[in-house]
């Protein structure tokens, strides 16, 4: 398999060094691979770094944000520049497993042949590592939304995802979609597969964002999605030729 792995990454210094490193020894059996790091606006040691490692590491590709814009921005940057089909998405923080990524190939692979309207490998963190406020908060985010949306995912929030290029850059859009890809997905006609991945502790760092401010946004584009979905319509269509 082809892919190209998608990393976005803010004020990660820290991290980006160990995380590459893992990638690279993950994918060692993949056909062809790039690694994309896109730095969304970094005011800390990630750009010097990353372009440090630009001239030791031939797969490294470096795209980089003028200011912060956001993780669904950084990831539809990366996305866009990628010249792989298959894309391979994980947070830069170092908690999800590069490990999990040829495992999610596989996975893919397999139902792709039965079923190919398969977009999407969700990551499931089933035994999360985070603090008991965040689990719970994420729990009940995951209950509201896909009670309200229907789209039969237990942990959208997971960075690690395998998905199809083009079919993502078909989708709407929009700050903070990334935490509605599997209903975006199911409603322009794919579907999503959840497979459980390891997650694991931050060592280093801190998260750039809190969950105050994660629920005033989630609340807004859940009503969003929720009308994109309402106003969506599947058609199958052919062309017709002459006899």
């Amino acid at each position: 398999m082809k892919l190209s792995v998608v990393i976005p990454v803010f004020n990660e210094a820290e991290n980006v060094l160990p995380l590459l490193q893992e990638i690279q020894s993950a994918l060692a059996s993949a056909t062809a691979y790039e690694i994309i790091f896109v730095d969304d606006g970094s005011d800390d040691a990630t750009p010097a770094i990353l372009q440090d490692a630009l001239s030791k590491i031939p797969a490294l590709r470096v795209i980089r944000h003028a200011h912060s814009c956001g993780q669904s921005r950084a990831l539809h940057s990366g996305i866009s520049a990628a010249k792989y089909p298959c894309i391979a998405t994980l947070d830069g923080d170092g908690q999800n497993d590069p490990a999990d990524i040829m495992h999610l190939c596989a996975v893919f692979t397999q139902l792709s042949q039965i079923d190919p309207q398969v977009w999407m490998i969700a990551g499931w963190r089933k035994h999360r590592h985070d603090s008991a406020w965040r689990k719970i908060s994420s729990k009940v985010a995951n209950f509201v939304r896909g009670n309200l949306l229907g789209d039969n995912t237990p942990d959208t929030g997971c960075g690690l995802k395998l998905v199809l290029r083009d079919q993502f850059l078909m989708l709407p859009y929009f700050d903070h979609m990334h935490r509605f890809l599997p209903a975006l997905i199911l409603r322009a006609g794919g579907r999503v597969h959840s497979e459980p991945v390891n997650h694991r502790p931050r060592i280093n760092g801190h998260s750039k964002y809190g969950t105050l401010d994660r629920l005033a946004a989630g609340i807004i584009d859940l009503m969003g999605v929720l009308w994109l979905k309402k106003r969506s319509r599947q058609v199958l269509a052919m062309e017709v030729r002459s006899e």
